[in-house]
């Protein structure tokens, strides 16, 4: 038998836990009982409408056993309760439940037939104070109320715990009735021993007692899984988890990938498994875990409230309305996007159009129509795609950012795991649910498995995840724009591979609203600018981190700018913008048909209804910005002319036609023949002379002027490279 002093079951004068108080406690707890039944009694608002009494009488009618207070207003009707309700909610909590059951049980009277019991009444509580960072949990704060903001990102089953047992002894059949049992993760250890003496019988063994489930008073209880922010996360470090305790109403109020304030008890629970023997690991003796007991959720329904920062003022409002009314606002945002990058104006035009976003629509038969940008940066590296996806990380108001070689299609979407206390599976929401009402940043999106893209193709365009694993089918919320950044199939774009340079399915490709082809060109006046730029950047930054250039806004603003626009304003098509866009896309289809027609080549890039889709979502971010109700016919032109510089450019760049000399045909045909003999016949790495390539296919009597042609043009490349695998097949000497 362990006889540590961490085991609260044994060391009691009495088992039962019947001891009582004493006097002083006793009275202190009447007084408080009946300070908060004057608080649900008499607090009021204007045209005194008695708000608590009220909602427990409308609550209790409707079968709803449960009363939701604001501490502030307890604060105001008495400041010394709602100070010991802070300090000491262990205590106070279920007094206050008691007084809300008396209030109830004078206020519902008379009650039907065979409802005089009165019921339970749980009491959850709300705050507005500002609430306390998950890392900054000590055990200062422990046993006290405290309020953490953060995401759910795993829910377990609903659980039965008991909070009253009835216990038996098996040897003289004893029974013990109404034990109370600690709230939260604590249970409650058995007697050893049974106190009963009967003249004449033997004493009873140790450990005699067993449980009687029928008599046992249960509530319901569910285990959460709280990370906290991305936003809030110091570079380089983990994101902390905390486990949440909710039971009753509490249950089911949230599902993975919601972002909640929860107010609650900071609380500790035992670690340490049980022996065989039923005693506890000494290891672990006076060790215990933290974990939150809930008292109270608030959703942000909205996913934006508690990622902007602070909340804004009607000062910055007047601000914000006035910075709208700038006719120059759209250059002002463009040159705000990672000022310290030179040049890509375009890119950060779009940029900007992606982190306002359209207006999601949700249609009368109930589906939906997305509103959020998606954008993908390809081309040369050295270009500062990941410097524009960090930027984005810290201007947006919710924004995630992850490698695509280091996240898999579980770690984007949502993952099913068992959980290794209660052997139960779990959901936990992955990337692009954490990002849920922002921007999710994939950089090296060329670097990932072709079945973890095939993995966000719901995501992008439907914006949920739907999941199917061990038994768990639901459905979960990604409503977040893409920005996605990837390197051309041979590391630097090569303008004699044509579309060879695209390694994506057009079924991701066509998902992308805009898609920007990055080059990096060799230019003496235009590197000479960038050179100088780069050196101002390196001498003057710290001039440039303390006030914003001229025609710019600085980070803070432009975060809470956006973070505005997105809540306030969901600006629709105006109907002469909407007739233009539609000859304009006629128009579009037609000119890519003939394209296809005059080389002989598929268009890259599929022009569909999407990209159509896609143009309009473009225009009403841009009304979106300056806060108007329509996108007219200018807005619509800018949309038009960033799609055209993006997509439609990217689109029309597979023209391999007149490349190398291989203009017919036969000679693109002679040329994927010789390569496919070329692989069957040597191994990969292996090498081989030119004369010797030479004489084999002129044995298969291909025309010797051809076979020149096509063995040179494979010597200026070096390698001939298998799409798929990017490996090389054999190296001609």
């Amino acid at each position: 038998m362990d006889t540590g002093f961490d085991d609260p079951g044994i060391f009691f004068s009495d088992n039962f836990g019947s001891e009582d108080q004493n006097n002083e406690d006793q009275i202190n707890r009447t007084q408080v009982k009946k300070r908060f039944k004057d608080f649900i009694r008499q607090y009021h608002e204007g045209n005194f409408s008695y708000r608590y009494r009220d909602e427990l009488k409308r609550h209790y009618n409707l079968r709803q056993y449960c009363l939701t207070v604001d501490i502030e207003d307890v604060s105001s009707f008495d400041e010394n309760l709602a100070e010991k309700l802070y300090k000491f909610p262990t205590d106070h909590l279920p007094v206050f439940e008691d007084a809300a059951k008396e209030v109830a049980d004078e206020i519902t009277k008379p009650r039907p037939e065979g409802e005089e019991d009165v019921q339970d009444i749980q009491v959850m509580l709300s705050s507005k104070g500002n609430a306390c960072n998950l890392r900054a949990l000590k055990s200062e704060q422990m046993a006290k109320l405290v309020k953490i903001p953060g995401i759910v990102i795993a829910a377990s089953a609903i659980k039965s715990k008991a909070t009253h047992l009835t216990i038996q002894c098996r040897s003289c059949r004893n029974v013990v009735n109404n034990i109370a049992v600690k709230p939260g993760l604590e249970g409650y250890s058995l007697p050893r021993k049974c106190n009963t003496d009967q003249a004449g019988q033997p004493k009873c063994p140790v450990d005699p007692f067993f449980i009687v489930p029928d008599k046992c008073k249960c509530v319901d209880f569910q285990v959460l899984k709280l990370q906290e922010a991305p936003e809030s996360v110091p570079n380089g470090e983990m994101p902390r988890h905390m486990q949440l305790y909710c039971d009753r109403y509490l249950c089911d109020t949230v599902v993975p990938g919601n972002r909640v304030s929860v107010i609650g008890i900071f609380s500790i629970k035992k670690t340490g498994k049980p022996t065989k023997q039923g005693t506890r690991e000494k290891v672990n003796v006076g060790i215990r875990a933290p974990y939150f007991r809930v008292v109270g959720i608030q959703v942000d329904t909205e996913g934006q409230g508690s990622s902007a920062g602070t909340s804004i003022t009607p000062v910055e409002e007047e601000e914000f309305r006035r910075l709208a009314k700038n006719p120059n606002i759209y250059e002002a945002l463009a040159k705000s996007i990672a000022p310290s990058i030179y040049g890509s104006f375009d890119v950060k035009k779009a940029i900007a159009c992606l982190l306002f976003g359209g207006s999601r629509k949700r249609m009368p038969d109930g589906l939906t129509r997305r509103g959020d940008v998606n954008l993908l940066m390809l081309g040369d590296p050295g270009t500062a795609k990941s410097q524009l996806l960090k930027f984005v990380e810290r201007c947006s108001p919710i924004a995630v950012y992850t490698s695509g070689k280091g996240s898999s299609a579980a770690g984007l979407t949502a993952s099913v795991h068992r959980d290794p206390q209660t052997r139960n599976f779990v959901m936990e929401g992955g990337a692009m649910v954490l990002a849920d009402g922002g921007v999710v940043c994939i950089d090296e999106f060329d670097k990932m498995r072709e079945d973890d893209r095939v993995a966000i193709h719901e995501a992008m365009e439907q914006q949920t995840i739907s999941i199917a694993k061990a038994g768990i089918t639901t459905t979960l919320n990604s409503r977040c724009s893409v920005l996605a950044a990837a390197n051309s199939v041979y590391g630097r774009w090569d303008d004699t591979k044509g579309e060879e340079n695209i390694d994506f399915m057009p079924t991701i490709l066509s998902r992308f609203d805009m898609i920007f082809i990055v080059k990096d060109e060799h230019d003496e006046a235009r590197d000479t600018r960038l050179a100088k730029h780069v050196m101002n950047v390196h001498l003057n930054a710290k001039q440039m981190t303390e006030e914003p250039a001229e025609g710019e806004i600085d980070l803070m603003t432009l975060k809470k700018y956006i973070n505005y626009c997105r809540k306030k304003c969901g600006p629709r098509l105006s109907t002469e913008a909407a007739e233009k866009l539609k000859n304009r896309y006629v128009l579009m289809r037609n000119s890519a048909g003939e394209y296809e027609r005059e080389t002989g080549k598929k268009v890259s890039i599929p022009i569909t209804v999407r990209q159509l889709e896609a143009i309009i979502r473009i225009s009403e971010s841009l009304a979106k910005m300056k806060l108007q109700p329509f996108a007219t016919e200018v807005d619509v032109d800018e949309a038009l002319r960033l799609f055209q510089v993006s997509t439609l450019d990217a689109a029309m760049s597979g023209n391999l036609a007149g490349v190398e000399g291989f203009t017919t045909d036969e000679d693109q045909d002679m040329l994927g023949r010789i390569e496919k003999q070329l692989k069957r016949r040597f191994v990969i790495g292996s090498q081989v002379s030119e004369h010797a390539v030479f004489q084999d296919f002129l044995k298969q009597k291909y025309p010797e002027r051809s076979i020149q042609k096509v063995i040179h043009f494979m010597i200026r490349r070096g390698e001939l490279q298998h799409r798929m695998q990017r490996k090389m097949l054999y190296r001609v000497k």
